[in-house]
Parts: C-alpha cells; sequence; structure tokens
C-alpha cells in the first residue's frame, strides 16, 4: 500500500495546495465577472421568462463566461426566491447553466495553461489604470491565474505516474458507479464541478487516469454540483427551493440514465476526438450535459405547472407562467 514518508506528503501538501489556488483563481474569477455585470446580470436572467430556448441560451452564455455552473445556480435560485424569474422559467437557464459549465472542461482540454503568465502580467497592468476598465485587469488576471495553476497542477502530479499505490487508487474510477460516486463525492467537497471536471483531464494528460475513468468523474460532479444550489435554497421560499430540488432532480436522472453505458460513452469520445484522450472528457462532458437539456427542455412547461410548489396568492402571481 502507499508509503506515507515524507516525500509523498510533500507532495500531497503540494498537489492540494495548487489545486486549493486553481479553486481561489475560479472563484474570484467569476466574481470579479458578476461584479462587472452586477447591474445586468439579474435582468439578464430575467428576461428568461419570455422564451425557455431563451432561457436555455441565457444559461449556457453566462455560465460558459463566468465559469461556474455553481454560482449561476445559486443566482438562478435567488431570483425566483424574490420573483424575478418564475419557477418555470428557471428550469431552462439551469438546463442551460449545466452545458455552459462544459466551457471549463474545454479550456483545460486544450492545454493552454503557457498563457497563463501573460494574462497574469496583462491583467495587474490593466488593474493598475485610472479607469473603470480595471475592473476587466482583475478578471483578466484571475483568468490568467487559473490557467497557471493549472500547469502547477499538472507539474505536481507528474510524480504520481510512477506511483503503484495512485495508480492502484485511480482504477477504482475505472468500475462506472464508483468513478461516478467518486465524482459526485469530490465535488460536493470543493463545490465545483468546473475544478472536479479541470483535474480530471489534467490527470488523464499526465497519464495517470484513463478517459473512461474521467468521463465516468465528471458525470458524477454534474450530480455533485447540485448541493450548491439546494444549500443556498434553503431559507428562501418554496418556490426557490424547488428549483434547486429539481436541478438536482435533472442531473439524477441523466446519471442513472448513462451509468451503465459509461464505457461504451467513454469509448466513443475517445473515437470522436481522434487520439486525444483529454478533448475526449470534454466531448464526453458537453455530450452529457447537452443530452439533459435536450431532454428535459421540452418539459419545463409541463414541469413548471406539474412540480411546482402550493403558495401563497401573491407568490403564486410572482411565478404564474409568461
Amino acid at each position: 500500500m502507499f508509503d506515507f514518508d515524507l516525500s509523498y506528503f510533500q507532495l500531497f501538501v503540494l498537489v492540494l495546495s495548487a489545486l486549493l489556488l486553481f479553486l481561489y483563481g475560479l472563484e474570484h474569477f467569476s466574481k470579479e465577472l458578476q461584479t462587472v455585470g452586477r447591474d445586468k446580470l439579474p435582468h439578464w436572467l430575467g428576461m428568461a421568462t419570455r422564451n425557455r430556448f431563451r432561457g436555455l441560451m441565457l444559461g449556457i452564455s453566462v455560465t460558459a463566461v463566468v465559469q461556474s455552473s455553481s454560482a449561476v445556480s445559486a443566482l438562478v435560485v435567488a431570483l425566483v426566491n424574490s420573483g424575478t424569474l418564475t419557477f418555470a422559467s428557471s428550469l431552462a437557464v439551469l438546463l442551460g447553466a449545466k452545458v455552459g459549465t462544459t466551457s471549463t472542461a474545454w479550456l483545460v482540454s486544450f492545454n493552454l495553461a503557457h498563457i497563463g503568465p501573460y494574462l497574469i502580467v496583462l491583467g495587474a497592468l490593466i488593474t493598475m489604470l485610472p479607469f473603470a476598465i480595471r475592473v476587466i485587469g482583475r478578471a483578466i488576471f484571475y483568468f490568467g491565474f487559473i490557467f497557471f495553476t493549472l500547469d502547477l497542477i499538472g507539474t505536481s502530479l507528474q510524480p504520481l505516474r510512477q506511483s503503484p499505490a495512485v495508480l492502484e487508487w485511480l482504477a477504482y474510477a475505472q468500475d462506472p458507479w464508483m468513478g461516478v460516486l467518486i465524482g459526485i463525492v469530490v465535488t460536493m467537497v470543493l463545490q465545483s464541478s468546473s475544478v472536479v471536471g479541470g483535474l480530471a483531464i489534467v490527470l488523464v494528460q499526465q497519464g495517470v487516469l484513463d478517459p473512461v475513468g474521467a468521463v465516468a468523474i465528471v458525470v458524477g460532479a454534474a450530480l455533485g454540483t447540485t448541493t450548491t444550489s439546494l444549500i443556498a435554497s434553503i431559507p428562501m421560499d418554496a418556490f426557490a427551493r424547488r428549483a434547486a430540488q429539481m436541478n438536482l432532480l435533472f442531473a439524477a436522472i441523466g446519471v442513472l440514465l448513462i451509468s451503465p453505458f459509461i464505457s461504451r460513452f467513454g469509448a466513443w469520445a475517445v473515437d470522436l476526438s481522434e487520439g486525444n484522450p483529454s478533448q475526449a472528457v470534454a466531448i464526453a462532458s458537453l455530450a452529457f450535459n447537452s443530452g439533459l437539456a435536450l431532454l428535459f427542455l421540452p418539459l419545463t412547461g409541463w414541469m413548471g405547472r406539474r412540480f411546482a410548489p402550493k403558495a401563497t396568492p401573491t407568490a403564486s402571481a410572482q411565478n404564474a407562467p409568461i
């Protein structure tokens, strides 16, 4: 088994610190972009009440920019609670957020870590300008910080390729249900499917994790990330809590449907990637979440009526479909 000597402990601390820095960069990049669009973001999401397809596209685009489905899902739940977004319309936005969050996997799969230092310097220079644009500079800085820490994670993980104990443990992910479970648990702890997906792809790039196992992990991460909106909805009204519950239901049904076929699903993604295993994981993530959107989007109107909680006349009026 794993021999916990000093070198292994130092390696663990190095990998953990790099991972925490990645999570820190992703969180602050998301916050900076939300600061830039603080006044417009709720308005844009509120426009989703007009059309379910517009809601889906808004969910995709906002999450792709913010780089956090957890943040967007929590915001959607808050907008439902305030009456800005109806319960039925929120379902389309939540589905779009699942598709939009796959953008992180694509960025990592293209192995763009080398641009991180340049973006950090550029962002830092822009923040020195005496204009409102310095807010954008902070976003660029943290965007570069994300890539810089990805490079650090990749370097830190290289020794793991020579560790039989680590390879043996990661081999468990080859079992579809175990890989999904790992993705769920790790995402619940880190509260970010983007971080888990990015880490899985880096492990594939380092040759430590098989792409099929990584696919199982990112599928599980899609379910684990729904805990953020569930936690955020606890003090809110019945409509907000139900929106968070539906977000969980979408992911749970998708995971149950795909889990028995993950090996074939992963093999299909590898074939489609033409021999690029890290992009195979990004393809699988996009395909899975897009499949959820295609499956549930036509049903959002019916689900909005069928699963809407009973509420007071005021709350019912706020959440009536337009």
